[in-house]
């Protein structure tokens, strides 16, 4: 038996029913209050287990943080709270986090019954690296925000994994091209342990064609594999950059700014190989 006084986030299918485990079951029925962003849709996947709530409270993006009070008397009370989402681990890209926070500081036990998760699927399913890899969750949809996160995850030298909608796809992959270059290899998968299962895996610029062509459809993971690793600067290579840069009308001063930057080293050391012959 689970013990009482305690917050358990419980995972949920990402599309087959079948993949709720026994564990989540047991949890779900003996839990006296059940946290979900959607209590018709919850209220479906506990009677398909046949489980019967005692008690089911919607809390979503829009309220989580005025309800987060009121679970956590619960939860000083000694009762037992388990919280889900509509589909996957809560508090990845979904509500959870300030709840397990709040719960944390209250002394509030916090336990994970594991199980569904749309990153490691998709991550697993992709083909690319798999031992480093970033999560960077649903992209801002536009300003300097988008710009900025879209040209980290393009200099990133780990494995990425984003989340999309499929009227954005689009759009998103043709950024990543034009941040990454058409070459990048990605997986494009939708519809994960759904009868619709498909995991797409070429390059951004055929991603981007095929995207074109095909209307996408379902909730999207994306998983870009990382930049390739910078060469170290050779002494031979920063001379001749100084060395063009020169001949181009530049400063030495100027010149050895440039190719410091250009490839991230010391200004010294840049220095010292300009000026190696000087008289």
């Amino acid at each position: 038996m689970t013990a009482r006084g305690a917050l358990v986030l419980v995972a949920t299918p990402i599309g087959n029913l079948d993949d709720l485990s026994p564990r989540a079951v047991q949890t779900l029925a003996e839990a006296d209050l059940v946290v979900c962003e959607d209590t018709r849709r919850t209220g479906r996947l506990l009677e398909s287990a046949g489980v019967r709530a005692k008690r089911l409270l919607a809390v979503h993006e829009h309220n989580e943080a005025s309800q987060v009070a009121g679970v956590v008397e619960r939860l000083v009370a000694g009762e037992l709270v388990a919280v889900v989402t509509d589909a996957g681990t809560p508090g990845v890209s979904d509500p959870g986090e300030r709840l397990v926070l709040a719960a944390v500081e209250a002394g509030i036990e916090v336990r994970v019954v594991p199980g569904p998760s749309a990153v490691v699927a998709a991550l697993v399913a992709s083909g690319l690296p798999t031992d480093r890899f970033v999560f960077e969750g649903f992209l801002p949809r536009q300003g300097s925000a988008r710009s900025e996160r879209v040209a980290e995850a393009a200099a990133e030298h780990r494995t990425v994994v984003l989340y999309e909608a499929p009227h954005r796809l689009l759009r998103t992959l043709e950024d990543l091209v034009a941040a990454c270059g058409g070459d990048r290899r990605i997986a494009v998968c939708r519809e994960l342990t759904k009868l619709h299962e498909e995991v797409w895996r070429g390059t951004l610029a055929e991603a981007a064609a095929h995207a074109a062509a095909v209307e996408p459809r379902g909730e999207h993971v994306l998983v870009l594999g990382g930049a390739a690793p910078i060469a170290p600067a050779t002494d031979d290579a920063l001379q001749s950059a100084v060395s063009r840069l020169r001949s181009d009308g530049l400063s030495t001063r100027d010149a050895v700014a440039e190719v410091a930057a250009s490839f991230g080293v010391p200004k010294r050391r840049v220095y010292d190989l300009a000026t190696r012959n000087d008289p």
